[in-house]
């Protein structure tokens, strides 16, 4: 959510910032803001000019009383009953004008960095870098589910009996590679300095609003019939939701922190769910990181949290790349994002495995998150967060980078620890 200042001093630079994200039919919320805010503004003066004077007249009541002039106190009350009645539909109007206002600014998208390149969807994203040499065996690299089904480690079947498409059961040496990749990007997360978490897994709505936008909101997540809970479609909602309301003293920034959770999505669009296959699902688990930071430092983290994602990869033996998004597919709250891809050998290609994003000040003006100076000044922090790695969609890179002609699986020197010992996976 913008600073309603920035809206009524330079609106033009709102309405470009709008058009960049090819969002042209919100570009008249900015007026309808404007409009608002004068009528507001308007009430508020108009309602405390009349509390002053209800209070200068509320004094001369007791000082017509003290000198015995009833009468004239009686007509005085009147005219404080009435200035009574026209506050309170003033103070109604300020609350409906602030709602009006409110409900608008939560869906004008925050101003993008200048460095963000202009586009209209994610087929314009900009590559930025390589890492790793992207290798394709001269050996046909079977789909993802047949590699995990050749070592007994993934039903399907029995899922879409028990829950539907978008689900599945992970066994045996598969799921134990799950758990293991979980593992080890909790330990890499901890030794960068980042402290680990567990967080509920539900939030109240107040907290949804604040993390996200409308239309993710309702491409994502679930709701908790008869009650205001919703399923987490990611860490970060809650982690980001632990600041609510809270002013964070200068000098315990910035906070650094890594957290896991399952995760939760609707996955409503065009993508859709797969019949056949992990990608994109219902329910999965994930290790992120989160960071509150004062503004200035806002973009060295960016940069921080998006290598320790490619060294993670990379400590794999999985080649990657870095992906700058576009202006058209940045969510609304976000200022700037990078999208991490690993590479496919099987479809020789790269595909996302995550996402880092700097949100500005965009989320803690929705929930209160301040920062507060040792002279005293308050302001609003920036978050930023980033996926360390989420499984299962990362398996999907795991196994066709370490596959072998013979149907084995290597498990680099990282994950032998988690695995037993044990440097491959064995039919």
């Amino acid at each position: 959510m913008l600073d309603i200042k920035l809206i009524r001093t330079d609106p033009d630079l709102v309405k470009e910032n709008i058009k960049k994200k090819f969002q042209d039919e919100k570009i008249k919320l900015v007026d309808e803001v404007i409009e608002f805010d004068k009528e507001y503004r308007a009430a508020q003066t108009k309602a405390d000019e009349l509390r002053n004077k209800r209070k200068t007249m509320s004094k001369q009541i007791g000082a017509l009383m003290g000198k015995g002039q009833k009468e004239e106190a009686e007509k005085v009350k009147a005219e404080v009953s009435g200035i009574g009645d026209e506050l309170e539909a003033l103070e109604k109007k300020e609350d409906e004008l602030k709602a009006a206002i409110r409900e608008r600014m939560l869906v004008i998208p925050n101003i993008i960095d200048d460095s963000v390149p202009i586009g209209k969807d994610d087929s314009e994203n900009v590559e930025i870098e390589k890492f790793g040499e992207p290798v394709v065996p001269d050996f046909e690299v079977p789909y993802h589910v047949d590699i995990m089904e050749s070592f007994g480690g993934i039903d399907l079947d029995s899922a879409r009996r028990t829950s539907g498409n978008g689900f599945y059961y992970l066994c045996g040496d598969i799921a134990r590679l799950h758990s293991a990749i979980l593992s080890y990007a909790r330990d890499f997360m901890i030794d960068r300095g980042f402290t680990y978490y567990i967080p509920p897994f539900m939030i109240r709505s107040n907290v949804v609003t604040g993390v996200m936008s409308f239309a993710e909101m309702e491409g994502m997540m679930y709701k908790i019939e008869g009650e205001d809970l919703y399923l987490i479609g990611t860490s970060e909602h809650s982690m980001i939701g632990k600041f609510i309301d809270t002013i964070i003293p200068e000098d315990e920034l910035p906070k650094t922190l890594t957290s896991y959770s399952p995760c939760f999505r609707k996955e409503v669009g065009a993508h859709g769910i797969e019949e056949r296959g992990v990608y994109r699902i219902h329910q999965f688990e994930k290790q992120e990181m989160i960071v509150v930071c004062k503004p200035e430092d806002s973009m060295e983290w960016f940069k921080k949290l998006w290598q320790n994602t490619v060294d993670f990869f990379r400590s794999l033996e999985i080649p990657v790349r870095t992906l700058e998004c576009c202006s058209g597919d940045l969510a609304d709250l976000k200022v700037k994002s990078l999208d991490v891809e690993a590479w496919s050998p099987r479809q020789k290609k790269y595909f996302e495995v995550g996402s880092c994003s700097n949100l500005g000040d965009a989320q803690a003006r929705r929930l209160g998150i301040r920062v507060k100076s040792a002279d005293g000044k308050k302001y609003f922090a920036h978050t930023l967060n980033n996926t360390v790695v989420a499984p299962p969609r990362m398996l999907i890179a795991y196994l066709e980078n370490n596959l072998n002609a013979d149907g084995t699986v290597n498990i680099p020197e990282p994950l032998r620890m988690y695995m037993g010992g044990k440097d491959k996976i064995t039919k």
